[in-house]
């Protein structure tokens, strides 16, 4: 027969088990334990011969030699450290081998590039980039190692004229291959044709900036839609010529909108009285079980219904006049109105001011002013004036 080895307990000093001792007088056994030098902890009478406690593991032998002593049950409850696990693993040696092969086998893995993915422009297919990988040598299942991210993207941009960059780097066991398109730059058409500049809108010119053409406004003139702000013209007198006119003409402009807003309004309060009546619909048709004829003149009615059974609830109600919050109503319809005129402005506009009016009457009329900042130009046609055909005649 195959001998058990004795546990060496001195090997493993920092486990802990819980044990149960059932004894007569279980105070006698835990005095002689402390008497022998024993250290217990977590001492815990589950009944009046029976106790539990927490001892180390290096102790048990000698725990166990006074129990049988004093005929004392000993039995272990539960028991945890790392020296128990060390204990499990060397009666289960292949265990072990197996879990040290499956971090092997999954480290050497790890190694390699598994999947390819591929990030490109709608005019780079995937495809073609896969295939050009695949004639440089890198498709899935080859080493980390043998792979240069800087020389794969070299290697990229010089095989096709299309493509502009390329971004390869390796995540965990994938290489990403993120490719942009080469685009030529847009063909910009100059519009060299005379043209004059003419105020959009109605505004007071605070700065004027020209790149070509003469202004014809000045800092603190009013301007009103249409007008002629920037000529396209250029030269001194009589030897003046046309241009295409450019520039900003900065301004002050005004929104405005106003609103008409009911001061007092009436509310529906119900009285307390009411009136129930029950019926069946039978198809189509309204059979009263319980009628009562409806005398109010004003009134909320709701139905409800339970299976076949219907009814009907009149509540009689009465219209209180309710006087209203001129500052709130002037709040509300202020803000309102400016966030409408807000949502027609370009992004442009600069905001400089708002100003808002009420003017109560029948009714209360809110009138909210947007005072902005923004530039008013917009090109129209050039018109040449006399002077400018009498210049030319005398050329």
């Amino acid at each position: 027969m195959k001998k058990n080895s004795k546990l060496k307990f001195y090997e493993y000093k920092n486990a802990v088990i819980k044990i149960e001792i059932q004894s007569i007088r279980p105070e006698r056994f835990i005095n002689l334990i402390w008497k022998n030098n024993i250290y217990v902890e977590n001492i815990m009478r589950k009944s009046i011969t029976t106790v539990i406690m927490d001892v180390k593991l290096e102790d048990y032998n000698k725990i166990n030699k006074i129990a049988k002593r004093n005929n004392v049950k000993i039995r272990i409850l539960k028991r945890w450290g790392i020296s128990f696990l060390i204990l499990k693993l060397k009666n289960n040696k292949m265990l072990i081998v197996g879990i040290l092969l499956f971090i092997s086998i999954i480290y050497y893995l790890s190694t390699f590039i598994w999947q390819i993915k591929i990030n490109s422009d709608s005019n780079l297919p995937p495809y073609e980039l896969r295939q050009k990988l695949k004639e440089y040598g890198v498709v899935p299942g080859i080493s980390k190692k043998r792979l240069n991210v800087y020389k794969i993207e070299e290697f990229l941009v010089k095989s096709d004229e299309n493509i502009m960059w390329v971004r390869a780097r390796i995540e965990g066991s994938r290489l990403i291959i993120t490719a942009a398109e080469r685009k030529s730059p847009p063909n910009i058409v100059q519009d060299n044709s005379p043209c004059d500049l003419a105020a959009s809108r109605d505004g007071e010119v605070l700065r004027v900036y020209t790149t070509a053409g003469t202004s014809v406004v000045n800092r603190g003139d009013m301007v009103k839609k249409g007008q002629i702000l920037v000529k396209g013209v250029q030269g001194k007198e009589g030897e003046s010529y046309t241009v295409h006119a450019s520039g900003s003409v900065i301004c002050k402009t005004f929104y405005e909108k106003s609103k008409d807003v009911k001061i007092d309004s009436i509310k529906r309060e119900r009285t307390g009285r009411k009136i129930e009546n029950y019926y069946l619909n039978i198809n189509g048709k309204k059979v009263y079980l319980k009628k009562n004829i409806n005398k109010f003149d004003k009134y909320d009615k709701i139905e409800e219904s339970k299976l076949f059974l219907k009814k009907e609830v009149f509540y009689e109600v009465k219209e209180v006049k309710v006087k209203g919050n001129i500052e709130k109503l002037t709040s509300d319809a202020a803000e309102e109105l400016y966030g409408q005129i807000c949502s027609n402005l370009d992004k442009s506009v600069k905001i400089l001011n708002k100003v808002v009016d009420k003017k109560q009457d029948k009714f209360l009329k809110v009138r909210v002013l947007v005072i902005a900042e923004e530039n008013i130009v917009s090109q129209v046609e050039h018109k040449e004036d006399v002077n400018e055909k009498n210049s030319k005649e005398q050329k």
